[in-house]
């Protein structure tokens, strides 16, 4: 598929968007922008939610990991459901009840102002980090299939990136995001289904063989039982309840779309249904894999030298036609812009809202400064974007978004904390042990074989992440400072 074919069906892509964006944002307003007015319909939150839990590193990553992990990834996937569930019966009702536009703000209310704002200063680092990274696997795609032919610079192709989707983004904000993630997660849903189809025809299977392939691939286990091994489904389930608390039900990204709802009933309809439409996303990703390895295989095709790189490489070299290379593009597209345009959203409002106070400034000054942030966070991931690539050194970039990863166990302690009990902590010890929290953690990880005969761990890092903190706001709690009533 040419460059110029690439850059028109994106150009189309982006039209489509900003028609979305001009209907959605004709009458704009701070809580429009915030919370979409709370009259989003659940149903549409609930589809356009699979296209921001599925970025483009998710997209390349999921099926190029079914060859050393098989299917095990589902059983993270199973733990995310009960945490979806935890998120609806516990966090949205809190959520809800106190009115929040940041979630952050219970933290103020529970623990005070060191509290709320290292709680959100986490939220901050860790999203930008960690959207920038999922923008950058899309920049770098366009930049190899379409801008490097023409000799444009990577830095005019990633500013231009992030500048559409503040564009489409710049006035109804969350109004405007639920249709265009619900859109562009069809984008996706179609490119999965659409690849899927076409590597059936070209392997000549129908339904009936297509689940004998699946069922009869060595990577098709799902379930691994033995406890030391990294895919143990008790590790990983455990691990799948709190990353779904920790990275969906204490991040305003993700839940800032609940917020839109109409009411807390609708909210939860929305997480459960979510779920249970994730699953279904996730594991047709797993069966992609199988296929792309079944492929290799029947067809004597080398592997590249990264998991990752087999659906890209399978997808844009020709292996299943132009057809699928363009499904590849702008399913890797639209999984990593519905990340994004909700990521800047959130970041904005955050920074408003936890950091800027917002709240205290009158009706005119309110919408400049969010319209000044927007830009300020655009601005943000153009840098973060740059700098990886001026690193272009994937164990090292991979190593920041790990650590990005790590800023979530200190907020799932906090907030366990703050509803597990009604011990009062030392505010000012907060910001210390929430850096403290995983800078062990990550010391831990380094030297577990070591220091655990062979031991490796897992997505369970962030339960022991929130655990250490929680020990740590305990600790606190007994060097609080008397006040005169005590």
């Amino acid at each position: 598929m040419s460059a110029a074919a690439i850059f028109i069906c994106l150009v189309i892509y982006f039209a489509v968007l900003m028609g979305v964006s001009w209907l959605t944002g004709r009458i704009h307003t701070n809580d429009s922008f915030f919370l979409a007015n709370r009259k989003s319909p659940w149903y549409l939150i609930a589809f356009g939610m699979i296209g921001s839990s599925i970025s483009g590193v998710t997209f390349i990553s999921v099926p190029g990991a079914v060859g050393s992990g098989s299917f095990s990834y589902f059983e993270v996937v199973l733990g995310y459901m009960v945490g979806y569930w935890v998120i609806g019966g516990v966090l949205l009702p809190l959520f809800y009840r106190l009115q929040l536009t940041s979630i952050y703000t219970y933290l103020k209310e529970r623990y005070g102002f060191f509290g709320y704002k290292t709680g959100a200063s986490f939220f901050l680092l860790s999203r930008i980090i960690g959207a920038a990274f999922r923008l950058y696997v899309a920049v770098e795609v366009l930049q190899i299939c379409i801008f490097s032919h023409w000799g444009v610079p990577f830095l005019v192709n990633a500013s231009g990136m992030v500048a559409l989707i503040w564009l489409y983004t710049r006035k109804g904000g969350m109004k405007t995001i639920i249709w265009t993630d619900a859109l562009q997660t069809t984008f996706l849903i179609a490119a999965l289904i659409g690849t899927i189809y076409l590597i059936c025809q070209s392997l000549h299977l129908n339904v009936s063989g297509l689940v004998a392939s699946v069922q009869n691939s060595p990577h098709s286990q799902v379930f691994f039982w033995d406890f030391k091994s990294p895919q143990s489904f008790y590790k990983q389930f455990a691990s799948g309840i709190f990353i779904a608390i920790a990275m969906t039900g204490l991040d305003q990204d993700m839940m800032q779309k609940n917020l839109t709802c109409k009411s807390i009933g609708e909210a939860q309809k929305n997480m459960f249904s979510f779920s249970i439409i994730q699953a279904i996303v996730v594991f047709m990703f797993l069966v992609l894999g199988s296929l792309l390895y079944t492929f290799t295989a029947a067809n004597h095709i080398a592997m590249p030298a990264k998991p990752d790189d087999l659906y890209p490489t399978l997808a844009t070299q020709g292996s299943f036609g132009t057809p699928v290379a363009f499904l590849f593009v702008m399913g890797l597209i639209a999984a990593s812009f519905a990340s994004a345009d909700s990521a800047l959203t959130a970041l904005t409002t955050s920074f408003c809202v936890d950091i800027l106070n917002i709240s205290e400034k009158d009706q005119p000054s309110q919408l400049k400064m969010r319209k000044y942030v927007h830009i300020l966070m655009a601005v943000s991931l153009i840098v973060v974007i740059v700098i990886y690539k001026m690193i272009d050194n994937p164990i090292i970039i991979n190593a920041v978004f790990k650590v990005a990863g790590y800023t979530y166990g200190p907020l799932l302690g906090l907030y366990a904390f703050g509803m597990l009990t009604k011990v009062k902590t030392n505010d000012n010890w907060i910001p210390a042990i929430c850096i403290i929290s995983p800078i062990v953690c990550y010391v831990i990880n380094s030297y577990s074989v070591e220091w655990f005969n062979g031991y490796k761990f897992g997505f369970e890092m962030l339960i022991i992440n929130a655990l250490l903190t929680f020990i740590g706001l305990l600790t606190a709690s007994g060097f609080r400072p008397k006040t005169t009533n005590e």
